[in-house]
């Protein structure tokens, strides 16, 4: 039972610990400016255009360094300064509808471009334009890149990946509703109680299942739905599943994809343990470290079974949802031994927004 699997997460706060709304993450919503990868390519963008401009601008290539000269002097700090205030200012901008939070975003690049200018005006012995051109190509590029961040979340969740998720929820649940349902009617006369909280915990698992799983969730709610799980698979395998739980230093509180783990579960029974005779081991490991969440999945394996196939949906999917969520900071790995099959997520630690 999910109940009696040796290891204690409080399960307090599942509910208690659900995150507030947030703006649709699949609608327009401004990125989230303290992540690496959205800085990295506000970077790449950015200089890529300057040096495009510098280009377009030069009558010739002896002039060229002129002008990159002149636009990088007001282009390196403008990005630099905006870069720092967008990341300190990334809480108050999440809070605002998305028209106002753009707007904002386009004042303050607009101010710090007229600071700028300003200054280089007094100090800087450059032939620096009118402030007008550089409002102009300044308002140009943010707007770009603001419809870049939206388009790029819109193509990272369009129906494909939709009807993916739904197909993995399909896939789950006739193989796991019919065993699931024989394991618990061979317990109704001998352990009444047993089947009882069995089917709770398959009500629980297929509610979850059948939502609308786009917001993150605590970490401590992903972990109690896999001991759920794991607890009616361990009704019908009995002794040939074993579960070890190793989360002495998982962040509780810690918000992640919802089902980012219980269908890499759901791959280590279905591919790891039930071809077996003998017992086996799924291992849980899950643990913060460097403002990092580590969850690391073990089971054994076969190679003379096909493992990947069933693998790849499940896997697919995950890196989908950590890359719309987390961007660039979060990664998924699997590993083959040679009787043993790993994977690996690492996410940001990120707590829920108050």
């Amino acid at each position: 039972m999910a109940r009696s699997i040796n290891q204690n997460v409080s399960p307090h706060g599942a509910d208690a610990a659900r995150p507030r709304a947030r703006a649709n993450v699949y609608g327009s919503a401004l990125p989230d400016f303290r992540n690496l990868g959205v800085q990295l390519r506000i970077l790449l963008i950015v200089n890529a255009v300057a040096l495009v401009a510098a280009v377009v601008k030069s009558p010739s290539l002896t002039a060229l360094g002129a002008q990159i000269t002149e636009l990088a002097a007001m282009v390196e700090p403008l990005l630099i300064l905006t870069l720092v205030l967008l990341y300190l200012l990334n809480g108050v901008l999440a809070r605002l509808p998305y028209a106002a939070g753009a707007l904002a975003v386009m004042a303050l690049t607009l101010v710090l471009t007229t600071l700028l200018h300003a200054g280089a005006l007094r100090y800087l012995p450059l032939n620096v334009t009118s402030v007008g051109r550089y409002w102009l190509l300044v308002g140009l590029v943010t707007a770009m890149l603001l419809c870049y961040f939206d388009l790029r979340v819109r193509a990272l969740s369009p129906a494909i990946a939709e009807a993916r998720l739904q197909a993995l929820q399909a896939r789950i649940q006739p193989h796991f509703l019919f065993n699931s349902i024989n394991a618990v009617l061979s317990l109704i006369r001998q352990e009444p109680k047993r089947a009882e909280t069995a089917l709770e915990d398959m009500a629980e698992l297929f509610r979850v299942l059948m939502a609308d799983n786009r917001e993150l969730t605590p970490l401590a709610r992903e972990v109690e739905l896999c001991r759920q799980y794991l607890g009616i698979e361990q009704l019908r395998l009995g002794e040939r599943l074993k579960v070890e739980w190793h989360i002495d230093k998982m962040p509780v509180d810690a918000m992640v994809p919802p089902l980012v783990l219980q269908p890499l579960l759901e791959n280590a029974v279905y591919h790891g343990i039930e071809p077996r005779t003998e017992p086996g081991v799924v291992s849980i490991n899950i643990y913060a470290t460097r403002e990092e969440v580590h969850a690391v999945l073990r089971n054994p394996y076969s190679r003379d079974r096909d493992h990947h196939a069933g693998n790849n949906m499940a896997l697919g999917n995950i890196r989908e949802r950590l890359q719309l969520h987390f961007d660039a900071e979060a990664s998924l790995s699997s590993r083959v031994s040679d009787d043993e099959y790993q994977v690996r997520i690492v996410m940001p630690y990120r707590k829920e927004k108050k």
